[in-house]
């Protein structure tokens, strides 16, 4: 006996210690974001705050409530691919005539505000004349024998890597906004789907999404340019009061960053050895005796730029890397020659990002040199995005080349070591520069710039006279293919248009959340007074199991990394509905034995029993029309679906499971009845 009462007061609190634990992170995140915003106009205690308290603050933030943009306000954007502008640049020059742009035209007048295949529908429109033939207007490049098959086989390949394309551009532009939680999805076969959370300058980025991606291919400048010019901008800088961007994630010191890449390196020393030895070591710490907090204020005072720039030398591929600091250096210790390697930590992109861009760090900076950054963070895989690094470049201003002259590009593997590399074609015009850039460059390196962000830069083994180059260094083939796609930016010439948009202000969600509250605390009032007055006791315990169901709902929302949004909230007040609705079943059918004679323990037993088919029955049927609507349905149709399937698993445990458990603890502390308000009329 005491064994089954002990099971039922587990069956009723371990739920809630459950969805305790799961509701913590989210009560911790306000914690700590509250005490973080209020250090923002400190900079020096801000990164004090987030190196003891980073890890407890990013673990709070992955694991709390999401809000959906409709309740924290944003931007949804829509963007479509023009493919027929693909199938335009695609098609021979000198082929084009006015039936081509006409079809072209029917395309797009047939497509547009549709969801029809773009290219399908161009094929069918012109395949109407049988004597008309694609081979007059297409042809594929390094195929000898080409059919109206492998055109269309290109074509649709080309459509295909235009939407990667557009993807890896949009990622990287977005991340330069420090947007946490962006949603970027492709949709259908043209459409990219992009959601914004709490986006400030929308007219930024309306112009950032359509603006035509720019590749371009610039000489690396060798070590001590980059060391001079980052000098003279803390030059520029010290003394100036500076409005550091703070990012969601924390922001650390740059020694942290070196530490990280001695352990991305294996060649790397973990020791800080300046590259030019003891000539440029400055024995004297000025900052002896100082605290940690008060050095570290010092010396982003002294070098707002060159703290956060992490530095590698060596002679030669065969000699040890040497890692050294560039704030306060002497640049006359460094060599011209030899292999140099610059870090940022991830923390301190948008910082340094952010001084670059300031008007007097720009027109101090040499016509001939522009410093960029990598694209991607280097570290190991199970490293925190946030204690990685990026790779700083100095280039020269004006690239050499540009992407147009691309023709093809794509992952492949190395025949020799079966490494991944990335095979590159260039077409007539921009082969011959190529060769040229390639014969004067032979030993140094060729930057490969994506909208101002460095994706590659390898070095130039020899010439290359034929425009077909192999790129190698790619860590895996996943890297291969990101850098193939970043290449064909300059290949494919499909812009994006923004077909769909919408803004919701932070004010709209906020009123959106209090018009929420208050929906469901009113909807549920009504329901806890109804249940109280017409079931009494019955009553009580139904609507204890109902806040409970509620309880349930979000948590496992959380436990699933799920988003709250207004129609997941209208999920989940129907599916309390549906918990009522099983209850009543329950207590008239209990209503029914209590008539009939039947004792209480009877009256549970045969009530649960009989109301159990009509229950389960009601709540299937529910949850198949959920399971519909989250596979076929899209944005907030899928969050309504998420909370409604939930919602009826919790209403099974807890208008079934739960209210029985309490009905059998009644019975056990030795109550023979129990008020389930007026009798049943006969």
């Amino acid at each position: 006996m005491k064994q089954k009462v002990l099971s039922r007061w587990l069956i009723l609190v371990l739920p809630l210690v459950a969805a305790a634990y799961l509701f913590y992170p989210t009560y911790e995140y306000y914690q700590l974001d509250n005490e973080r915003s209020a250090l923002k106009s400190d900079s020096a205690a801000l990164d004090e705050w987030d190196r003891n308290n980073e890890k407890a603050f990013d673990a709070a933030k992955a694991g709390r409530l999401k809000l959906g943009l409709d309740l924290r306000g944003g931007m949804y954007v829509t963007l479509e691919v023009d493919v027929l502008k693909l199938i335009e640049e695609s098609a021979l020059p000198e082929a084009v005539d006015d039936q081509f742009l006409a079809i072209v035209e029917q395309t797009r007048k047939a497509t547009d505000n549709t969801d029809k295949d773009v290219l399908q529908t161009f094929l069918d429109i012109f395949r109407k004349d049988p004597k008309r033939s694609l081979l007059e207007y297409f042809t594929v490049s390094n195929q000898l024998d080409v059919t109206e098959e492998a055109v269309v086989t290109k074509l649709q390949k080309d459509v295909s890597d235009a939407i990667d394309q557009a993807l890896q551009v949009i990622k990287q532009r977005i991340n330069k906004f420090e947007v946490s939680e962006v949603s970027i999805q492709k949709i259908g076969s043209r459409r990219i789907q992009i959601e914004l959370p709490d986006v400030k300058d929308e007219g930024e980025i309306r112009k950032l999404l359509q603006t035509t991606a720019r590749l371009e291919f610039t000489r690396v400048l060798n070590g001590p340019r980059l060391i001079e010019t980052a000098l003279n901008i803390d030059k520029i800088l010290k003394g100036m009061s500076i409005e550091e961007p703070v990012a969601d994630t924390a922001s650390g010191a740059a020694a942290d960053s070196a530490k990280n890449l001695a352990q991305a390196d294996s060649t790397a020393d973990s020791a800080k050895v300046d590259s030019a030895g003891k000539r440029n070591a400055d024995t004297a710490d000025p900052y002896a005796g100082l605290s940690e907090e008060e050095r570290a204020r010092r010396v982003r005072a002294d070098y707002p730029f060159t703290w956060m720039i992490s530095g590698s030398y060596a002679a030669d591929e065969r000699s040890q890397p040497q890692q050294f600091g560039i704030a306060g250096a002497k640049l006359d210790g460094f060599p011209k020659t030899g292999i140099y390697n610059f870090y940022v930590g991830a923390r301190e992109v948008p910082k340094l990002l952010a001084l670059l861009d300031r008007p007097e760090v720009k027109k101090a900076m040499p016509v001939d040199l522009k410093i960029l950054v990598g694209a991607t963070a280097e570290g190991p895989k199970d490293l925190p995005e946030s204690e990685k690094f990026y790779y700083v470049y100095a280039v020269a201003a004006e690239p050499e080349l540009t992407g147009d002259a691309i023709t093809e590009a794509y992952p492949s593997f190395d025949p020799t070591n079966n490494s991944p590399m990335v095979m590159m074609q260039m077409d007539a015009n921009g082969a011959e520069r190529w060769a040229q850039i390639t014969g004067a460059n032979v030993g140094k390196r060729i930057a490969i710039v994506l909208d101002g962000r460095v994706y590659s830069a390898p070095n130039v083994l020899g010439k290359i006279p034929n425009g077909s180059s192999q790129i190698t260094g790619s860590g895996n083939i996943e890297e291969a293919t990101l850098l193939a796609v970043v290449l064909k930016a300059g290949a494919l010439k499909a812009p994006v248009k923004i077909i769909e948009e919408r803004v919701v202000g932070p004010s709209l969600g906020e009123d959106s959340i209090r018009r929420g509250i208050t929906s469901s605390v009113i909807s549920f009032a009504l329901v806890i007074v109804f249940m109280l007055l017409y079931y009494a006791i019955g009553g009580a315990l139904a609507d204890i199991a109902l806040l409970v169901n509620v309880l349930l709902v979000v948590a496992a929302l959380i436990g699933f990394n799920g988003t709250l949004s207004l129609p997941g909230i209208a999920g989940i007040i129907l599916s309390t509905a549906m918990a009522v609705d099983a209850n009543i079943l329950v207590f008239e059918r209990m209503r029914e034995e209590f008539a009939a004679g039947r004792n209480l323990r009877s009256a549970v037993q045969q009530g649960y029993e009989k109301a159990w088919s009509a229950i389960f029955d009601s709540n299937i049927t529910n949850m198949l029309s959920g399971v519909v609507l989250l596979f076929l349905g899209t944005g907030p149709v899928k969050g309504f679906a998420v909370t409604l399937i939930i919602g009826v698993i919790m209403t099974l445990f807890t208008a079934v499971v739960m209210t029985r458990a309490m009905f059998e603890l009644i019975i056990a502390s030795g109550a023979t009845t129990i008020n389930l308000g007026q009798k049943k009329q006969a």
